[in-house]
């Protein structure tokens, strides 16, 4: 089964899709989706989808919907498959279990690919870095579950592959920078320093890679609007290593030409 949640939901056994269309159930899937190869308790899916309004019928509305998705799965699966769907999709003690692969569920091979390019970077290998987590990255195509009504667990989820999401692209942009691609990186963190004007570690990216480009002055500009935005919205300045980094900027240190690990 080829699953997909970086993106709108996706899962398909045999070329056939087997999303089903109701929001719990489709919530479901995706929990266990993104744990699977681990047993899911019954608790945590009735969290998902009732979180504290639990009703009394709670435990047979969830085998309901575990029997849909038992079903679609079985719709899907070959006429000659070695596993039915109670193989796929397995009751285990206290709660459920997506007996599947890790590598086809697209979540594992983003991991799979991060861990690798985290690996590069530890060994100083940037150039193996930058393509690794760059593949990590392509794997997604949108916000995870974009689609999927979310309960407080996939809340949880979400946030956590996002801001994995956001860790790497900082780490892909510094091998980036260090591979001096200061001018291709222009574009995509003055995209990036807007989406996230709060975000420090874009704009400190931003600020180097414009000022290695010629442009002091963009690096100028884009410190003076993240603390225009910090002030105003938290009533904070910048912090001091951001701070520092200005004043480099403002004197020209020619060290800026040379570090960007300490971002």
């Amino acid at each position: 089964m080829e699953i997909k949640v970086l993106g709108p939901l996706s899962a398909q056994e045999n070329g056939i899709s087997v999303v089903p269309t109701a929001a719990k159930p489709r919530q479901i899937l995706a929990v266990l989706a993104l744990q699977a190869g681990h047993v899911v308790t019954v608790s945590t899916l009735m969290e998902e989808i009732w979180g504290e309004a639990v009703p009394r019928s709670a435990a047979t509305t969830l085998q309901t919907y575990i029997l849909q998705l038992r079903r679609r799965i079985a719709a899907a699966l070959p006429r000659d498959a070695a596993r039915g769907a109670k193989d796929v999709l397995v009751t285990r003690h206290g709660g459920y279990l997506l007996d599947i692969p890790p590598g086809e569920v697209d979540a594992h091979e983003y991991e799979r690919f991060a861990a690798a390019g985290r690996a590069a970077l530890d060994a100083h290998d940037d150039r193996a870095a930058s393509d690794l987590l760059g593949r990590a990255l392509a794997v997604w195509r949108g916000p995870a579950l974009v689609d999927v009504r979310i309960g407080r667990v996939l809340e949880l989820e979400v946030l956590r592959v996002d801001q994995g999401r956001l860790a790497v692209l900082e780490r892909r942009v510094g091998a980036d920078l260090r591979l001096a691609r200061h001018c291709e990186l222009v574009p995509e963190l003055t995209v990036l320093t807007a989406r996230y004007p709060m975000h420090e570690n874009f704009c400190a990216l931003l600020m180097l890679a414009a000022y290695r480009s010629g442009n002091a002055w963009r690096a100028l500009q884009a410190f003076q609007q993240l603390r225009a935005t910090l002030v105003e919205e938290l009533g904070l300045e910048p912090s001091a290593r951001l701070q520092r980094l200005h004043q480099s900027i403002l004197v020209g240190d020619p060290a800026l030409e040379l570090e960007v690990a300490a971002l």
